[in-house]
């Protein structure tokens, strides 16, 4: 079972995945490498929401090993402080750190739906799915209050447009009736991920997430109404994790998931600091063990930016976490299958060519 060290500092931020500030190479201050003590500032452990006004919302996704059209972001950073997340990264961009405040200055879109709308509108326009979120939750805490993602998926429905999610977050249930519509004609795709069936080490990695109760039961909702479940075990972090591969596919199998996939974590950026500082606060006796099975999984190093080897590693180790994978599926799924999306419907509401003279 994992718990929390007795060496834990006592100042360790609970509900919080981070507990450093690395300053990014865009940064325009010094971050101490310390987190200041609650009781020297309170707001440390605040979240703020800040309303950012993009010009365009939709992302080409160029990467070869994910096969989408496009993604886009409601959100920038992101509250659930998944302590492992790639992200993190583009924290910096903004303007702040990578570390707490990627989970503390929370970036939304209000004009998100309406940037959309306009995108997928315009005459040249190629139907092809959308990925929510290729970066950071959309099913994120305050999406309860803003609802940006279900005003997208509003658009996405109106148009008869292919969309993809994932998430990490039982909030998808709130918009079973758009869901259940889109799917009814072939036009969603879910995610789920699902990183451990531990609840105690979910609380620690993914402070502010859903828990593991919850997913598999949004897993089973979604099911049941016809919307096709994927399920990402992701990441796989060797040392911590990879011993759950088979359990967790069996527990996702069961609640009604149609599939699944795994990456193997990699720690590019600032979040190999974060995760670094992370598991020697929680786990001090099991840090060099973990660090160095992510090393072998990665050339020697804990980042990996390398296309079709990044996501699933190399070396000995990530074989290992790959056959239990392999075996999981023909275990668990072997009678399991997906459906294409529906591209057709979206063309059929375009307008002929010909219109556009009168």
């Amino acid at each position: 079972i994992f718990c929390m060290s007795k060496n834990t500092p006592p100042d360790y931020w609970k509900g919080r995945g981070a507990q450093i500030n690395p300053a990014g190479p865009y940064a325009q201050m010094i971050y101490d490498s310390e987190p200041v003590a609650e009781e020297e500032d309170e707001r440390n452990l605040k979240t703020e929401y800040l309303e950012v006004h993009p010009k365009t919302i939709l992302n080409k996704v160029e990467s070869p090993d994910i096969g989408l059209g496009y993604s886009m972001n409601p959100y920038q950073g992101c509250e659930h402080g998944c302590v492992y997340c790639y992200a993190r990264n583009t924290h910096p961009y903004w303007g702040y750190s990578a570390g707490m405040e990627f989970e503390q200055k929370i970036l939304y879109k209000l004009n998100a739906a309406q940037l959309l709308e306009e995108q997928i509108r315009k005459p040249n326009w190629q139907p092809m799915p959308v990925m929510l979120s290729g970066n950071t939750d959309c099913y994120q805490p305050i999406e309860k209050k803003l609802k940006l993602t279900r005003q997208i998926l509003e658009v996405l429905w109106k148009y008869r447009h292919p969309v993809g999610i994932i998430t990490k977050n039982s909030l998808i249930l709130r918009d079973l009736d758009l869901l259940t519509q889109l799917a009814t004609c072939q036009l969603v795709k879910v995610s789920i991920s699902v990183t451990t069936l531990d609840e105690s080490l979910r609380r620690a990695l993914e402070p502010r997430t859903a828990s593991v109760k919850s997913r598999l039961s949004a897993i089973r909702t979604l099911s049941q109404h016809g919307i096709p479940v994927n399920v990402m075990l992701a990441p796989i972090i060797p040392g911590l994790n990879d011993h759950e591969i088979l359990e967790m596919a069996k527990a996702v199998s069961e609640a009604g998931a149609q599939s699944i996939y795994y990456t193997v974590v990699r720690l590019n950026g600032d979040v190999a600091e974060i995760f670094k500082d992370w598991i020697e606060k929680n786990r001090p006796d099991r840090a060099d063990r973990v660090l160095n099975r992510i090393r072998d999984c990665h050339g020697g190093q804990l980042n990996d930016s390398r296309f079709k080897t990044r996501m699933t590693g190399e070396g000995n180790i990530a074989e290992m976490i790959r056959q239990q994978y392999e075996l999981a599926k023909r275990l668990y799924f072997k009678d399991k299958s997906t459906t294409p999306y529906n591209l057709e419907l979206h063309r059929q509401l375009k307008a002929p060519p010909q219109l556009s003279l009168f």
